[in-house]
């Protein structure tokens, strides 16, 4: 569980997390959205610890990543996998050596046993027989579950993820959000999406906190996004006539229930 208290942020006179209140639960997906200067960005780098809030808490299990001994934070970012917007793999590397290089970095682990776990997370994110391409070799859609697998490798405790589906089309998009979500339900991971797609706010978000000018607007899951009356959110979410005409549909069919 994650715990983020009364947090500001500015950058000299421009104020770009006001007050920010929320929890993140284990064992859910939670996703951070709104528009391009909503703060969403900053608030995620706040919450791994590149950023330190002006005020507030941020709280791993209680303790406040902000105020911590150097030695305890490290433990804790220690149990944090990270997946990048943009897959941020070695290109020199392959794709077993990409995987592997947290290991390599945090663990005393023989290679035997380095090379067992990659092999586990690379066949839980269903990738097979690609140990010894480079990333040049795959597509975008497996350069995700590469990046996914390391993030795993670590068995963490959290999992932030910027705009995983960046890049791709929708049949992947869909098939990296379903695998974000199993794998969080799995292990119990706190998981934590920043992101702009659509599908995934409807199909995976168990829980949402929507970012507007620096504040949260609003909170809720996916289902209770249906029926919001906030009309900046519902502005945001059913931004065209298509997304309108699903959500009367969507409401529709549980009003019928």
């Amino acid at each position: 569980m994650i715990e983020v208290k009364n947090v500001q942020k500015s950058f000299g006179d421009k104020k770009v997390l006001q007050d920010v209140n929320f929890v993140m639960e284990a064992g859910k997906t939670n996703l951070i959205i709104g528009t391009s200067g909503s703060g969403k960005t900053v608030l995620m780098k706040c919450m791994i610890g590149l950023f330190r809030p002006d005020s507030g808490q941020i709280l791993y299990e209680g303790r406040d990543i902000t105020q911590i001994e150097e030695k305890e934070k490290k433990e804790i970012r220690q149990q944090i996998g990270m997946l990048f917007q943009g897959s941020a793999l070695f290109d020199s590397k392959t794709v077993q050596d990409n995987v592997m290089f947290p290991l390599d970095m945090f663990t005393n682990q023989r290679y035997r046993e380095k090379m067992q776990r990659v092999q586990e997370v690379l066949d839980r994110v269903n990738l097979k027989d690609a140990n010894r391409k480079f990333p040049a070799e795959i597509s975008g859609g497996m350069k995700k579950r590469v990046a996914l697998a390391r993030a795993l490798v670590l068995n963490p405790k959290y999992l932030f993820c910027d705009e995983p589906n960046s890049g791709l089309d929708p049949q992947t998009s869909m098939v990296i959000d379903q695998l974000i979500s199993e794998l969080t339900k799995e292990y119990n991971i706190t998981t934590v999406i920043n992101t702009h797609d659509m599908n995934t706010v409807m199909e995976s978000g168990d829980h949402i906190v929507y970012m507007h000018q620096g504040k949260k607007q609003w909170e809720g899951s996916n289902k209770d996004i249906i029926f919001s009356k906030d009309k900046l959110l519902n502005d945001f979410i059913f931004a065209s006539e298509f997304l309108r005409d699903a959500k009367a549909k969507r409401m529709e069919e549980m009003e019928n229930k």
